[in-house]
């Protein structure tokens, strides 16, 4: 039988920490949290390897150092509601759940909502808020957010979830140039974000977040 605390705790001692995460609040969710019931079925052996787990095309689980060193970067705060997009099975909400306020975990495929919504209320995630429609769309309802955090690369990040962070909040995102990822920290400053580096990380573009192709004669 798979000891998946041992997994949880060797990621934890192999992939994070030694990428320089060390707020404890961040460290004590990625032990707590079982990333093995977050990933699909045939998945489940992969859950704790360092790389991003498949969920569909365009589509993974972060992979752990990746979301570590975003939260690091991120800096969430306990009184501050946080904008999920692209959850998945909704490990990355789950985390983040631990602590933010409240979580708004988006996801498109209506199967996918559904299961991530079951699975976080088993884990004992109350906080989280699963709303089901299309990723560039966020969830302007329950908005504005203090922070939004996008689960995946990103070519371009549509002014529909711009809009929904709050004037001081912040987003993060993989930024996907080529081969290249680059993951960056965008905060709100009078009505426009203004983008800082953070580190390298690599994740592929998901669906609705690519540049439109240049027209060229």
């Amino acid at each position: 039988m798979t000891d998946f605390a041992a997994r949880r705790t060797m990621m934890v001692d192999t992939q994070v920490r030694p990428s320089d995460v060390t707020k404890f609040p961040i460290i004590d969710a990625m032990l707590s949290v079982p990333r093995e019931v977050f990933v699909p079925r045939e998945q489940v052996e992969a859950a704790y390897v360092s790389e991003n787990v498949p969920l569909a095309p365009g589509r993974v689980v972060l992979e752990p150092r990746t979301l570590g060193k975003l939260l690091d970067a991120m800096n969430i705060e306990g009184d501050e509601l946080v904008l999920d997009i692209g959850a998945g099975y909704g490990y990355s909400s789950a985390v983040v759940a631990r602590m933010a306020e409240a979580v708004i975990a988006v996801e498109e495929d209506e199967t996918l909502a559904s299961e991530a919504q079951g699975i976080l209320s088993e884990q004992g995630a109350d906080n989280v808020v699963v709303h089901q429609g299309p990723l560039t769309d966020g969830a302007a309802q329950h908005g504005p957010y203090d922070a939004i955090l996008i689960q995946g690369g990103v070519e371009t990040v549509p002014d529909t979830l711009i809009d929904q962070l709050k004037e001081g909040g912040r987003i993060g995102c993989v930024f996907m140039e080529g081969a290249l990822g680059v993951v960056r920290i965008g905060y709100k400053i009078d009505g426009e974000v203004t983008w800082r580096f953070a580190f390298n990380a690599y994740a592929p573009v998901m669906p609705g977040f690519a540049k439109e192709a240049a027209f060229a004669l």
